[in-house]
């Protein structure tokens, strides 16, 4: 579980790995949330929004890294460019829906997301992503 959680927008890869030591900070626009495996819901999330298995997008390699430290204390992956699409044009009924469905299955497995936290980081994100579609920029994940 992810201590840290920081979505942020980013014109590349490289750029992107640059906030592996310190975070995202103020030099990208970003969104902050923490506490969940960010990792397995971004695979969850595009499940729920653009389609496909879990297992499908995992063996596909995502999410996709593009740096972390050695010790894995710190990482940075990027968004999928399906995820970060389905994000953007999501209607706000959409994405409260993905959020219970999300929650849904995080009850199942034992965790405890709420809904309403479920559907501010999806809708936060969402937001996010459409800046980044405008900027044609990549959304990324910083974690801590």
């Amino acid at each position: 579980m992810s201590s840290i959680v920081e979505f942020f927008v980013a014109p590349d890869d490289t750029s992107a790995a640059g906030v592996l030591r310190h975070g995202p900070g103020q030099a990208f626009e970003s969104l902050s949330s923490g506490n969940f495996d960010v990792e397995e819901a971004v695979v969850e999330w595009e499940c729920l929004l653009a389609g496909g298995s879990f297992d499908e997008l995992v063996d596909a390699g995502e999410p996709r890294f593009v740096a972390e430290q050695d010790d894995g204390a710190c990482v940075v992956f990027a968004i999928s460019a399906r995820l970060s699409a389905a994000l953007a044009a999501a209607e706000r009924s959409g994405l409260r829906e993905a959020a219970v469905a999300w929650a849904e299955q995080r009850a199942e497995d034992g965790e405890t997301v709420h809904a309403e936290i479920a559907e501010a980081i999806l809708t936060g994100l969402a937001a996010l992503a459409g800046s980044a579609r405008r900027r044609n920029q990549g959304v990324y994940c910083w974690v801590a």
